[in-house]
């Protein structure tokens, strides 16, 4: 068992940064031991809220500190990609928030680096370590439900317009598909594999990016996932998974502490909580994977992680939303 904590830098001081910090402070075998922003400013306001001795006003020097075990990545989606090279480049294993990057290209390169350095590199799609999803997971693969034939499953949010917002704003790769699809979607790959084909329709606003969308994902056995997102509804964010005798509803899919199994004609309730608002047992992932010589996680490949990213490509494609400099 490791003896020293391992040591995390944070890259950029927003919401999701805080979240993370927070979530540092709970998990066990974590220093958070430095943070850095474009305005050094910033770093020191976020450094003295969550007591991080080190503080920079570059993240190139946050990434070049020795001391530096793993770097998290939550800048905009679009500084994804190249904030990973950079830390791979420095030699610093990576937490990246989702999605890794833009788009599938752009993962690819940062995952073959990974794999030529010997470091670990995670997308940080938390829902997957929640202890619910995990054993969403278990029970599906039981077969308590037998096979798995349908999913549904909403991420929905309403989001008042402002072009600036970085939801609406192509600059900050904004959109429905990269920032809450990205749920739904994993939580279909996660239970039935990489689909044969994906097909949805958008709704483009005026900026440019999706604000709502309707997916389908069709697999080689027959099951089809349906699955929307939007920033312009507010709807539960409800998942239900279907089976030959059976479903599984998962209130909240998301941060989910709870499972409700319908098999054999019972209803069963299953209470599973998390730690804290979920983000330390990503956290906990990683150290786990550092511990066992790993650079990367079982639970969500890199692989995985680039399919998904190929999936989004395309339906970008049919819909026309490019971002800037693709």
């Amino acid at each position: 068992m490791r003896e020293q904590p391992y040591r995390w830098g944070i890259i950029a001081t927003g919401n999701i940064a805080a979240h993370l910090a927070k979530a540092l402070s709970q998990a066990e075998g974590a220093e958070l031991l430095a943070v850095a922003s474009r305005r050094r400013e910033s770093a020191d306001e976020f450094a003295d809220a969550w007591d991080i001795p080190r503080r920079y006003g570059s993240y190139a020097d946050l990434i070049q500190d020795p001391d530096v075990d793993i770097v998290y990545v939550a800048t905009p989606h679009p500084f994804h990609h190249e904030n990973v090279i950079g830390a791979l480049h420095a030699g610093k294993h990576v937490l990246c928030e989702k999605p890794l990057t833009l788009n599938a290209a752009q993962a690819a390169e940062c995952a073959t680096l990974a794999g030529e350095h010997g470091l670990f590199l995670m997308e940080a799609i938390w829902m997957r370590f929640m202890p619910a999803i995990a054993r969403l997971r278990d029970v599906v693969a039981d077969g308590v439900i037998g096979k798995v034939g349908e999913i549904r499953a909403d991420f929905c949010i309403d989001v008042p317009f402002d072009p600036d917002h970085r939801l609406y704003s192509p600059k900050l790769g904004g959109g429905a598909l990269l920032d809450l699809a990205i749920y739904p979607i994993s939580l279909s790959t996660m239970l039935l594999g990489q689909p044969d084909a994906v097909s949805g329709q958008a709704e483009i606003g005026r900026t440019g990016v999706d604000e709502s969308n309707q997916l389908t994902l069709s697999f080689a056995d027959g099951a089809q996932a349906h699955l929307t997102s939007s920033v312009r509804q507010h709807k539960p964010r409800t998942a239900r998974i279907i089976g030959s005798k059976g479903w599984i509803d998962v209130p909240d899919f998301v941060r989910s502490e709870s499972l409700v199994i319908h098999a054999a004609g019972t209803e069963r309730r299953l209470e599973i909580p998390a730690r804290g608002i979920g983000y330390v047992h990503e956290i906990d992932e990683v150290h786990r994977c550092l511990g066992a010589g790993l650079i990367e996680s079982p639970v969500l490949t890199l692989d995985e992680t680039v399919a998904t990213l190929q999936a989004m490509d395309e339906l970008r494609r049919s819909w026309g939303v490019v971002y800037p400099g693709e």
